[in-house]
């Protein structure tokens, strides 16, 4: 019996020839990241465990990208980063990506892979449920608790259960207004937030060798909305070119076995697939938008490491083009690169960022998590008392965007543009 690409690679991570679901195996990690949110606790585990002096087991495979909450007044937030300031100082750290700095990037799980941290065959632990992003470029990729990661700190080991795979093949050629996040939201939908709880979700099909890297990063951005421990992408000449365009460093892919044996099997028609949302107030809560055209909203916001890389942006535009929006949209580049690249990406002749304008939008604010996570009061794109906000981030939670009364519908950025000119919901069909 085969193994799966997940499987592969954590056999290779811990010098074992085989592993099977349910295994327990101490796994060598290739990276571990941190951020401001839970960066001072993971360093605190470490100094409490290892000594108040202890360093961190490689100085070149620790992470910090400062992200969440970057551009507020609030002082809590101010000493998160600079703890991490202080620290990566006496540790050396190579890669801290200091806002206030030219080496600012923003939200962790863009930077990520636009820095060259992410590699096909690798194992990447972080600080953060959505580290799941980057099993898009064949690795095994999941976030941990602020406890294990001030082990993996110090040790650069981390004993894991090897998860069992579920695989979805969605073949086809997607139709007009189906995106990644569309995808990813029916699956969601259909599986249920617990249906793949600490399983491997694993994606394949023509549909998913036609995406980008930044479509097949929202995909697996949203596998732990199901409950699961990674998603992953076996790598193809589209991950070998990115990554190889971004670092020097070695890598060994790995796929799946012809004959490996998954939990579960689901495959889908690409050309059955429609534009959904997830309502309030869980990522499950999926329906087809064209039965929910004319719902009550007060709100988009384009941004996020789901919803926020370039290839999103370039979606929203194509809707926007040439129109007005009816109400208030709130636009948030994933990193300093994406904010560049609306200045250097055109539809027709004009760049994203004049199309945002001239539609009406808000000005882009500097990239972050900005309001995704909710954040202090001053976050830009907050949602206030009663509002109801479209959004292209990954969660919908009770407060999870601010005001613990108001509401997120999650949606692709085709839908949340086809809403913002529509002032409701609206299908984004309608406007391609």
């Amino acid at each position: 019996m085969g193994m799966t690409i997940t499987e592969m690679i954590l056999a290779h991570a811990s010098r074992r020839e085989r592993v099977s679901p349910g295994d327990n195996i101490w796994v060598s990690a290739d990276i571990l990241m941190t951020h401001d949110v839970c960066g001072p606790g993971t360093i605190g585990v470490l100094r409490r465990e290892f000594g108040a002096d202890a360093k961190v087991w490689d100085a070149e495979k620790v992470v910090l990208i400062p992200d969440h909450y970057i551009y507020t007044a609030d002082e809590k937030c101010h000493r998160n980063v600079d703890t991490l300031r202080e620290f990566a100082k006496q540790q050396g750290i190579k890669y801290f990506y200091d806002p206030g700095t030219e080496s600012y990037s923003g939200v962790c799980h863009v930077t990520l892979p636009e820095k060259g941290h992410t590699r096909p065959g690798e194992v990447l632990f972080g600080t953060d449920s959505h580290t799941c992003t980057h099993g898009a470029f064949g690795e095994f990729a999941t976030g941990i608790g602020n406890t294990d990661a001030g082990f993996v700190m110090g040790t650069g080991k981390l004993l894991l259960k090897v998860p069992a795979s579920m695989k979805f093949v969605i073949d086809g050629k997607l139709p007009k207004g189906v995106v990644a996040k569309d995808v990813i939201l029916r699956i969601i939908g259909d599986l249920g937030v617990d249906g793949a709880t600490y399983c491997a979700m694993e994606f394949a099909g023509t549909a998913i060798d036609a995406m980008d890297m930044d479509e097949r990063m929202t995909i697996c951005n949203m596998a732990i909305e199901a409950g699961a421990k990674n998603g992953i992408i076996a790598p193809d000449a589209k991950t070998i070119a990115y990554v190889k365009a971004r670092t020097d460093k070695p890598f060994q892919c790995f796929h799946s076995d012809a004959d490996a044996s998954y939990l579960s099997f689901r495959h889908y028609r690409a050309e059955d697939l429609e534009p959904v949302v997830a309502m309030p107030f869980l990522p499950d809560n999926v329906s087809k938008v064209s039965a929910l055209q004319g719902h009550k909203i007060d709100r988009v916001y384009i941004g996020s490491c789901t919803g926020g890389k370039v290839a999103d942006f370039i979606q929203a535009a194509s809707v926007l083009k040439g129109r007005k929006v009816k109400l208030d949209v709130f636009l948030v580049p994933a990193t300093v690169e994406v904010d560049h690249a609306l200045d250097t990406e055109k539809i027709d002749g004009r760049t994203l960022r004049q199309i945002f304008a001239d539609a009406g939008c808000q000005q882009p604010a500097p990239p972050s998590c900005a309001a995704c996570l909710g954040g202090p009061v001053d976050t830009y794109g907050r949602c206030n008392h009663g509002e109801v906000c479209v959004s292209t981030t990954n969660r919908n939670f009770p407060g999870r965007m601010g005001s613990a009364d108001s509401a997120t519908i999650l949606a692709s950025p085709l839908t949340a543009a086809a809403s913002a000119v529509a002032g409701v919901l609206a299908d984004p069909r309608q406007y391609l």
